[in-house]
């Protein structure tokens, strides 16, 4: 798959634009272990022409990570217009993402990110406005559409195309779902085999495992999936999926050990990155969701644990106890 002159090679893995995840110390892990894009926080684009502090930190990037994205959303034309010069000037990314596919109230409930979804006339007048400010090349992530009854991303993956976006990710969700139900990747696959569709269609929804990767390629055609939430406390699944499509066997299994030094890993940068407090608070949720822990015997209590820990020393005796108890 190609992004203009970006060459991301057949069978491209991407990770997936997250609020409070993707930040720079995960994008670096999940480079590291396979992924071929990795995409920022998404960035309030008011918040940029505000010059915010908190957001402009987003914007930090490494040429380690390259290639990477900045995702920002918004519904005012002129502001994203100015925070897409200013993501251009001030971090110099491969691509610039616009987001049109949170669900979450605060976003699609003042009718930005999925909200766009209901004003579809805004989101090419906004698509076209950033596309024409800047030099990079501009992608975009959206939904199916905003309910079930309003499936419209067939007749909208057009559209975008012709505003002059270089590539689209597609969630199969509606925005009703939220992150509800089974992704529908059907549509998804009706947008890739779409002849009148030239530009590279990137699939988002449940690709948890190499397996539902493989798939999705065969089944749908996609030129590139992206994985989200599967990779919380897993940033490992690159390595796993990437494996799998290059070769079509399985990766030997990783221990649990070696698993563990991950989290462990990241923890540290995390720290690193914030303070210790912060950074702890940060890590929670993929310890949360990570499936190290799921079906471990016993564990109740010791996730409760590791959930309030509140410093480095405290966590890290909790994962000695953890390896001395389940580790190989």
């Amino acid at each position: 798959m190609k992004i203009r002159n970006i060459d991301l090679g057949e069978y491209s893995v991407l990770l997936a634009p997250m609020e409070d995840v993707t930040d720079i110390a995960f994008r670096l892990m999940c480079k590291q272990f396979g992924a071929h894009l990795v995409y920022s926080e998404f960035v309030s684009s008011d918040a940029l022409v505000r010059m915010v502090n908190k957001s402009l930190q987003k914007l930090a990037i490494c040429d380690e990570e390259r290639p990477v994205a900045i995702q920002i959303y918004g519904k005012d034309t002129d502001a994203m217009v100015e925070a897409a010069k200013i993501v251009e000037a001030q971090a110099s990314p491969d691509i610039l993402d616009i987001n049109f596919g949170c669900p979450v109230k605060r976003v699609a409930g003042k009718g930005a990110g999925a909200g766009m979804l209901q004003n579809i006339p805004k989101m090419l007048e906004i698509t076209r406005a950033v596309v024409d400010a800047v030099k990079i090349p501009v992608t975009v992530k959206t939904r199916l559409g905003w309910d079930a009854d309003h499936k419209i991303i067939v007749e909208l993956a057009e559209q975008l195309q012709d505003c002059g976006i270089e590539a689209l990710t597609i969630h199969g969700r509606t925005r009703a779902q939220m992150y509800t139900g089974e992704a529908d990747w059907t549509l998804i696959g009706e947008v890739k085999n779409n002849p009148r569709m030239h530009i590279p269609i990137i699939g988002n929804g449940d690709v948890t495992t190499p397996q539902r990767a493989k798939e999705c390629f065969d089944r749908y055609g996609v030129d590139a999936v992206m994985i989200g939430r599967g990779s919380f406390g897993r940033p490992w699944i690159f390595k796993e999926v990437t494996h799998y499509l290059n070769t079509g066997e399985e990766l030997p299994p990783l221990s649990f050990d070696w698993k563990m030094n991950v989290l462990r890993e990241e923890v540290i940068q995390s720290v690193n990155r914030l303070d210790e407090r912060r950074g702890i608070l940060h890590i929670r949720r993929h310890l949360a969701a990570s499936p190290l822990f799921k079906g471990l015997p016993n564990f109740r209590d010791t996730r409760i644990a590791m959930l309030r820990a509140e410093t480095v020393d405290e966590l890290f005796k909790i994962f000695d106890q953890i390896k001395e108890t389940y580790g190989n």
